[in-house]
This record gives C-alpha cells, sequence and structure tokens, in this order.
C-alpha cells in the first residue's frame, strides 16, 4: 500500500480505483496520474492474492490490473476471480497484449487494454471513459 493510498480521507463523490501491480514506480506512476485527475486510488497491490483480499473493504469500481504480478497468480485470474465474486471489470495495463493473452483474458471482460509504457494523460482518458459506463458518482477524470 502507498503511503498516500491508505491516509487519504474518502471523499463519496470521488471515484474509486484499485491498482494491481508489481512494479512500485509504474504503480506510483498511475496512482499519481488519477489522484492529480480527481480520482481516489483506494490502495495498491503487488499480487492476485492481495487484489482479491482488498475488494470487500475497498469496494472499487474499477480495476487497473498488471497480467504479470508477484506470486503463483496472474492478473488475468485475478481480474476473472474479481469478475465473478464481485461484479467488478478491469482495465489491463501489460506490457504483454499478444493474441494468446488476450484470448485467455476474454473471460475476465476486461473494459481496455493499455500497452505499457502508457502515457498518463492515456491512462488517464481510458479511466473516464470505462467509468462514464459504470454507474455510481460523477466522473471527475
Amino acid at each position: 500500500m502507498s503511503p498516500t493510498a491508505g491516509s487519504r480521507a474518502r471523499d463519496a463523490s470521488r471515484r474509486r480505483i484499485l491498482i494491481v501491480e508489481d512494479d512500485y514506480l509504474v504503480a506510483l506512476q498511475f496512482e499519481n496520474a488519477l489522484t492529480e485527475a480527481g480520482y481516489d486510488v483506494v490502495d495498491i497491490a503487488s499480487t492476485a492474492e492481495e487484489a482479491v483480499q482488498l475488494i470487500p473493504d475497498h469496494k472499487p469500481e474499477l480495476v487497473l490490473m498488471d497480467v504479470r504480478l508477484a506470486g503463483p497468480r496472474d492478473g488475468i485470474e485475478a481480474a476473472a476471480e474479481i469478475l465473478e465474486r464481485f461484479g467488478i471489470r478491469s482495465i489491463f495495463v501489460s506490457a504483454f497484449s499478444d493474441p494468446t493473452t488476450r484470448a485467455r483474458a476474454d473471460r475476465a471482460n476486461p473494459i481496455a487494454w493499455l500497452a505499457k509504457p502508457v502515457a498518463d494523460r492515456r491512462l488517464v482518458t481510458t479511466v473516464s471513459t470505462a467509468l462514464r459506463d459504470i454507474p455510481g458518482g460523477s466522473d471527475v477524470g
């Protein structure tokens, strides 16, 4: 968890996003871009297991998910479980977007794919577009 994610006061009007990324510097880049755009980054997970465990407490509206994660399970497995158990969809942000990987990810019903490295503006625009289609609070991006 980043130092700011856990200590930030929650504002009900801000859209909630969970970042699942095992590269801490990349996760911080995503967190900074989204926070500056007005989103509430509820936490940062580095494993599939941690991501699934964080969902009930943080109730994100959207998950930014890397495909390759630390630990035995990957982001595709985590995104599929999060969708099945909690009804929350993901945006995959990964250097791995070959046809085989994308076909495996179909069961997670991803909102979008972003190829790493991703510019902050593209990340925020993609999140903003995705959240327009998800009920719950006003989009701030």
